[in-house]
């Protein structure tokens, strides 16, 4: 059987071979979850944009994909990723890590030292959602600029702390294009260029945690590289609207990729044959960034058929991200309730509820999905 599968996943005719044996695939991957398989289950999942599962062909790439050990740098697949996505953002290079959290924390230890202060925009990321790593690993502190994940040039010039040795300093700037907690907000692009000028001309660095980089790109119409361009480092991720089943990307000069490639290690991010998870990354950078726009077209309709509700705040939608504010009622019973229908929304605070759409659901499986959630919140 091992051999068949084998046989399948590689040479020339590896596509043509998969559709022929697909069960094969299905028997030891198990199966897809597509928009109509759910339909049928009745379950409509959008907790997140990390749940999508690979496609047969996906895995049959990453079956299929060439491998080294990427510990000593011999990975040909891992090698192919890292010059890919360091084309893509029009950087020196990049490095394949397991997360975006990772990447982000990699970021921090090559901007700053221990006792730095770093800008960040409200409930950014690498403040609120890494489980404190900032503190253990590099020892800096954040300074919170503007509301709902956007700030200004001038917010930042006023929270640059000066030179002095009772005060901390001021190392980096984050920017988290787009904004988790911001409602999938697009960072607006003549800011962050603003932004590069105002924290160069003061020796500061710029990071994005870029992690749905892919959204904000497709949502704008600018292309990953223009939107990089202002930023010395970026994080980037394969397994959120991409659907790849894991990994992120830390991108910059050579030099710093040369120190991240240290810190992953320290941090215990080294991988040996992980072309097989690169392969994914690649497939889904191939196959999947164009149809982010079916995903920001299915949260809008999703939004919609909320919008009227009386109680039930949403919020303008820009990609694929929906949040609901609600006036009296309880995010967690409303997210209970809706679970027991078969929707699962995530609630990120008492009165808040978050819908991602992603590549697994499609529009009309949301749509379903929102019809649901709007009779419970019209009780």
């Amino acid at each position: 059987m091992w051999g068949s599968l084998c046989a399948i996943a590689t040479g020339p005719q590896a596509h043509r071979n998969l559709s022929l044996n697909a069960n094969i695939f299905r028997q030891f991957c198990g199966p897809r979850e597509t928009a109509s398989t759910i339909d049928r289950m009745r379950r409509y999942d959008l907790r997140s944009d990390t749940l999508t599962k690979p496609s047969l062909a996906m895995r049959a790439a990453m079956a299929a994909a060439d491998v080294g050990d990427d510990v000593y740098g011999e990975d040909p697949t891992v090698l192919r990723l890292e010059t890919l996505v360091a084309q893509l953002l029009g950087k020196e290079g990049a490095l394949f890590v397991p997360s975006g959290t990772m990447a982000n924390q990699i970021a921090l230890l090559v901007h700053t030292r221990r006792g730095d202060e770093v800008v960040v925009g409200e409930g950014t990321h690498c403040m609120q959602f890494e489980g404190g790593a900032a503190a253990a690993w590099s020892g800096v502190q954040f300074a919170v600029v503007g509301r709902g994940g956007l700030f200004s040039s001038e917010e930042v010039l006023a929270a640059i702390k000066p030179k002095a040795e009772h005060l901390p300093q001021t190392a980096l700037v984050v920017v988290e294009n787009t904004h988790n907690l911001g409602g999938g907000r697009v960072f607006p692009q003549s800011e962050c260029e603003r932004l590069a000028e105002t924290v160069r001309a003061r020796g500061l660095a710029l990071h994005m945690d870029g992690a749905r980089l892919w959204n904000a790109a497709v949502a704008t119409g600018l292309t990953p590289k223009a939107m990089a361009a202002p930023f010395d480092t970026l994080n980037v991720c394969f397994s959120k609207g991409l659907g790849a089943p894991v990994g992120s990307a830390f991108v910059g000069s050579r030099e710093q990729v040369r120190a991240a490639r240290r810190f992953r290690k320290m941090l215990g991010g080294a991988m040996r044959q992980s072309g097989i998870l690169a392969a994914a990354a690649i497939h889904a950078l191939e196959h999947n960034l164009d149809r982010l726009a079916e995903d920001h077209a299915a949260a809008r309709a999703f939004a919609a058929l909320l919008g009227g509700i009386a109680g039930v705040e949403v919020a303008p939608v820009e990609t694929n991200i929906v949040l609901l504010t609600l006036e009296s009622a309880d995010a967690h019973a409303i997210a209970q309730r809706a679970a027991e229908r078969g929707v699962l929304v995530q609630a990120m605070g008492p009165r808040t509820l978050r819908a991602v759409t992603h590549l697994d659901i499609g529009e009309e499986a949301t749509v379903q999905a929102a019809k649901i959630l709007a009779e419970i919140l019209s009780r």
